[in-house]
């Protein structure tokens, strides 16, 4: 195989003329800033929350060094008012404006409404004259072609290390990759940028260059000619083979975990199990189960090597992502949204003894996460409190000391049974690792089911006397291996019973 990046268009995409400053698009894009002359720091993006632009914001935020430098600068699509837009941007814009907010930044951020398409070339322009920089966070990006056309422009980039911006820096030199899930690295890069203005001048004058040797159309079809002649002159007549049906072929099962005390804590065994998991991708889909939100599971994942697994499940089943690309499952969103009324839970709940409301980056649009005090809070007598104002929720607790409240339709438990119906697996071809009562959703009913050992253990005690749990002597990963190693999960996939029965017949 081999990859031909598309081009983009040099007679639309070009630097600077010189009057970018003095035009009514600048005005019009820097009326709320205090100091509209210093360099803007661009971001121009769908509001996505694969687009991570809140990530740039916290970095704008924590840094008083970036804000001395810059302006912030953010396109994300147009709007008239916020409440009319789909709910997945309408969540990506109140996390953007309450991070504005929660760092006081106004007068130095600026997120225009509207914007026309044929303004988006002259939009880089001005950033460029301003002696600004690029910037895409995303948390996964399959090429970017943004970052190309900020090139043309003549705009140095800062880019995420993950996907395509990495062939495209390498190939024009006129950027940093940095860590999308850590803020530190995105206002490292900027100041860099911004404060060495001969760093700057070069940066912008490779992407010039290296933009038309590799990423104009009259390139891209060159490459692409180069590249297919001589397969056409070499080529032969292929024969068409008769078709056999192959064992294997097909997924038929799924191993689902949570990530904090199942998969992490032993690297060894970590591992192994990744290890093993690469031998069966062929047939057997790994999906992760988690009470992280989606940046925070990506940053653990990241730091102990874990795979992107096919299905990434977040904030305690209220979300779902799916691969390659971390797509959001919007039917599942419009699904649990059911009667799920946000604010009046957290009114409800707002002064309840042994109650405390976790910080603001544990928050979701559908999860309303809390510290509890066990020997204050009475969780039966808080979960009728809340039936009795007749809220459709689902209450969860986890470790003995987190307790999340989550629309009725969503759990864990809820998102596995919906991911395996899409894929069209049996729930006892379905293998659950769990280690805390946050995963007891998951692991009653069909699945295969396991508990390992940690500390919190006893909050799965009463499922012992289930049939298809299985309780490992050992933990972390080691406790996963011990149990698909009982249940033959490779093999004949069943309970241990079965094939007990199945030998005795032999």
């Amino acid at each position: 195989m081999r990859v031909v990046p598309p081009g983009t268009d040099l007679n639309q995409f070009i630097p600077p003329r010189g009057n970018e400053l003095d035009s009514p698009l600048f005005q019009q894009l820097t009326c709320h800033l205090k100091e509209p002359d210093k360099p803007i720091i661009l971001a121009l993006s769908r509001p996505d929350q694969r687009k991570n632009i809140q990530a740039l914001i916290e970095a704008f935020g924590q840094s008083p060094q970036l804000q001395e430098l810059a302006n912030l600068l953010i396109i994300a699509g147009n709007r008239d008012d916020i409440d009319e837009l789909e709910e997945g941007a309408q969540e990506v814009f109140h996390e953007l404006l309450t991070a504005v907010d929660r760092y006081d930044l106004y007068g130095k951020v600026t997120l225009p409404k509207h914007h026309q398409r044929d303004q988006v070339s002259m939009i880089y322009r001005i950033a460029t004259a301003s002696g600004g920089v690029f910037v895409n966070p995303a948390l996964t990006e399959p090429f970017g072609l943004t970052l190309i056309e900020a090139a043309a422009c003549g705009l140095p980039v800062v880019a995420t290390e993950d996907g395509g911006p990495q062939d495209i820096i390498s190939n024009c030199e006129n950027g940093f990759l940095i860590d999308p899930l850590e803020p530190d690295t995105i206002s490292e890069a900027l100041v860099k940028l911004l404060e060495d203005q001969a760093l700057w001048h070069s940066f912008s004058e490779r992407g010039l260059a290296e933009v038309k040797e590799h990423y104009s159309w009259d390139a891209h079809a060159r490459r692409y000619l180069k590249i297919v002649k001589p397969i056409a002159a070499h080529s032969e007549q292929l024969l068409r083979q008769p078709v056999k049906l192959r064992t294997g072929l097909y997924r038929d099962r799924a191993i689902v975990s949570d990530l904090g005390h199942n998969l992490i804590g032993d690297d060894t065994s970590l591992e192994q199990l990744l290890q093993l998991l690469r031998q069966q991708r062929k047939n057997s889909y790994f999906i992760i189960a988690t009470g992280r939100r989606l940046d925070s599971a990506l940053k653990v994942m990241k730091k102990h090597k874990i795979p992107r697994p096919d299905v990434l499940i977040t904030s305690s089943g209220t979300e779902i992502y799916h691969a390659p690309l971390l797509t959001a499952d919007a039917a599942w969103t419009r699904h649990i949204d059911y009667q799920w009324r946000l604010r009046r839970v957290k009114a409800l709940l707002k002064d309840y003894p042994g109650l405390k409301i976790q910080s603001n980056i544990e928050q979701s649009r559908y999860k309303v996460s809390y510290y509890i005090d066990p020997k204050l809070a009475d969780i039966e007598e808080l979960k009728q409190l809340l039936h009795q104002e007749e809220l459709a929720v689902f209450v969860q607790v986890a470790f003995g000391q987190f307790l999340d409240i989550l629309p009725l339709r969503a759990s864990k438990g809820m998102a596995l049974r919906y991911i395996v119906g899409q894929l069209n697996i049996p729930l006892h071809n379905v293998f659950v690792a769990g280690g805390s009562g946050a995963d007891e959703d998951m692991m009653r009913g069909n699945t295969l089911a396991a508990v390992v050992a940690n500390r919190h253990r006893e909050e799965l005690s009463q499922l012992d006397d289930i049939e298809r749990i299985y309780f490992s002597q050992t933990s972390n990963a080691a406790g996963i291996l011990e149990a698909l190693d009982f249940y033959d999960f490779f093999g004949r996939c069943c309970d241990p019973k079965d094939i007990e029965k199945s030998d005795a017949d032999e």
